[in-house]
C-alpha cells in the first residue's frame, strides 16, 4: 500500500465465507458515511446498531443491521461501518457489488484494516501480531497467550523496558550536561549502572521462556517411531478418532510422513507417523527412512513403539527425547534379552492403555509449556530485539574504561531496539511479513 491507496475506503467481508447465518461487512476510511447514506439513507447514531432496509440501484438488496463508528473511535481509527446481513451467497455478491461501483472504493487487501490500525497507533505490531494469533489459534491455551498479546501486555513490558532506559540516558545526560547544578547529583551514573544492571535481568528473565511461548505458538511436535508393524499408524488413527493413516498387515505401508493436529487438554501438539525401520531395498522406502530420521531429530519427543510380539530396542540415532512404548499387549509378549523396560503399553485394538498414554503426553506439554502463556516475548523476532537490547546494555555497564557519553550511545541502540519490537521506529520492512499473515477483511 502508499500513496492515493492509504487514503481509499475499503471495504470487505470480514466473516466466514457464505452460505453463513449472518455475514458482516466492514467499511473503512473517508468514504465510509457517504457509502453507508447511499445504501441505507441515513447514518445511524455512532455505535448503536440500527435496523432497516439496505437498498442499492433502487433495489432492496437485504434487511440487516447497520452500524456506524465515526473516527477517531472505531477499530481503524478512521469512518467504519459495518453492515450485517444474511450470509447467503446472493444477498453477500450484491452488497460487495453495490459497494465496488461507488467511486472512492476498493476492496481491502489482506491485513489491510489492521495496517490502517497500527499507522493510526490503535495498535502496536505486538498487539498486531497478537490479533493475528488469536485468529489463528486452535486451542484453549494458544487462545489465552494471543489474547494477552492482542490486549497489550507485550506492549506494555516493552515500552516499560524502553522508559527505563530513556530515563537512564536522561540521567546520564544530565550529569555530563549540567555538573555543577545542585539538583543533578554528581554520581547519578552509579544509580544508572545499578539499574540498567537490573533491566538487563529483567529482560532475561522472559527470554528463558521465550522458546516455550514460541513453541505454545506452533504446537509440541511428537514423532511416532519403531520397526514396521509396529502399530505407529495405528496409534496416530487411534488419537485422530479418525483414519487418516493406512493400516495393513503389509509391512512398510507407510512411506511418507503423515502429520495430524491434536489438542491434548488444551495444548496444541502434532503427531507425525513415519516409515517403519529397517534396512529397506526399495528407493521409496528408503528415502521415507530417511525422513522419518530427520523428522525425529527435530523432535521435541520421539515415541519409540515396539509391539510385544516383535520388541526391538529404540534406535540409538535419534536425537531427541525418547519414550519406549510397547504397542499390542493384549498379545502375549515375546522375550527378547536387553529389551529395553517400555515406559507405557497400550493396546489399540484393546483401547487399553491409550488413556494413560494421552495423559502422559498432555504431562509432558504442560511441562513444555510453562510460563508461555504469561510471556511475552513469543516470537523470534522478539527474542532477536530483546538479546539485542540486553547486549548493549551490557556492554554499557561494563565499559567503565570507556566514556560515559558511549556507554549512553549504548544504552540509546537498546532502547531502539525495543523499539523496533512495539513498530516504533525502523520497521518498514517488517510490515509486510506481519500483515501478511492476516485474510482479506482483517
Amino acid at each position: 500500500m502508499s500513496g492515493n491507496r492509504d487514503c481509499d475506503t475499503i471495504f470487505a467481508l470480514s466473516s466466514g465465507s457464505p452460505p453463513a447465518g449472518v455475514a458482516v461487512i466492514r467499511l473503512s476510511g473517508p468514504d465510509a458515511g457517504t457509502a453507508l447514506m447511499a445504501l441505507f439513507g441515513r447514518l445511524p447514531e455512532p455505535r448503536l446498531a440500527s435496523y432497516g432496509v439496505i437498498r442499492a440501484g433502487g433495489r432492496d438488496i437485504d434487511r440487516g443491521l447497520v452500524l456506524w463508528f465515526p473516527a477517531p473511535k472505531s477499530f481503524t481509527g478512521e469512518d467504519c461501518a459495518e453492515l450485517q446481513l444474511h450470509g447467503g451467497r446472493a444477498v453477500v455478491a450484491a452488497a460487495l457489488t453495490a459497494l465496488a461501483q461507488m467511486p472512492g472504493l476498493r476492496l481491502a487487501e489482506p491485513g489491510e484494516f489492521t495496517r490502517r490500525a497500527f499507522f493510526n497507533s490503535k495498535l502496536d505490531l505486538t498487539e498486531v501480531e497478537g490479533l493475528a494469533d488469536l485468529i489463528a489459534a486452535e486451542t484453549e491455551s494458544q487462545r489465552r497467550q494471543a489474547l494477552r498479546q492482542a490486549a497489550g501486555s507485550g506492549r506494555a513490558t516493552f515500552e516499560g523496558w524502553r522508559s527505563r532506559l530513556i530515563r537512564c540516558r536522561a540521567l546520564i545526560e544530565a550529569e555530563l550536561d549540567f555538573p555543577d547544578e545542585e539538583d543533578v547529583p554528581g554520581s547519578v551514573s552509579d544509580e544508572v549502572w545499578l539499574e540498567a544492571r537490573s533491566l538487563a535481568e529483567d529482560m532475561r528473565g522472559q527470554l528463558a521462556v521465550s522458546s516455550a511461548a514460541e513453541r505454545l505458538r506452533n504446537g509440541l511436535e511428537v514423532v511416532l517411531m519403531g520397526r514396521p508393524n509396529a502399530g505407529k499408524s495405528s496409534l496416530l488413527n487411534a488419537l485422530a478418532r479418525r483414519e487418516a493413516a493406512i493400516v495393513t498387515a503389509e509391512a512398510g505401508t507407510t512411506r511418507d510422513l503423515i502429520e495430524m493436529h491434536l489438542d491434548l487438554a488444551g495444548y496444541p501438539v502434532t503427531v507425525v507417523d513415519t516409515a517403519g525401520m529397517r534396512e529397506a531395498s526399495g528407493v521409496v522406502e528408503r528415502e521415507g527412512i530417511r525422513r522419518a530420521r530427520q523428522r525425529g531429530a527435530a523432535a521435541d519427543l520421539v515415541v519409540w513403539l515396539s509391539a510385544v510380539d516383535d520388541p526391538a530396542p529404540a534406535d540409538p540415532g535419534i536425537g531427541a527425547e525418547v519414550w519406549t512404548v510397547a504397542t499390542k499387549c493384549d498379545l502375549p509378549a515375546v522375550d527378547v534379552a536387553g529389551a529395553v523396560p517400555a515406559r507405557l503399553s497400550i493396546s489399540v485394538a484393546s483401547g487399553d492403555g491409550l488413556s494413560a498414554f494421552e495423559a502422559e503426553l498432555a504431562r509432558f506439554a504442560a511441562d513444555r509449556f510453562a510460563g508461555a502463556e504469561d510471556a511475552v516475548v513469543t516470537r523470534v523476532r522478539h527474542a532477536q530485539g530483546v538479546g539485542e537490547a540486553i547486549a548493549h546494555i551490557e556492554a554499557a555497564v561494563a565499559g567503565e574504561g570507556r566514556g560515559v557519553e558511549l556507554r549512553a550511545e549504548d544504552l540509546r541502540r537498546a532502547a531502539d531496539a525495543l523499539g523496533r519490537i512495539t513498530g516504533r521506529i525502523d520497521v518498514e520492512d517488517l510490515l509486510d511479513v506481519v500483515f501478511g499473515e492476516f485474510c482479506i477483511g482483517k
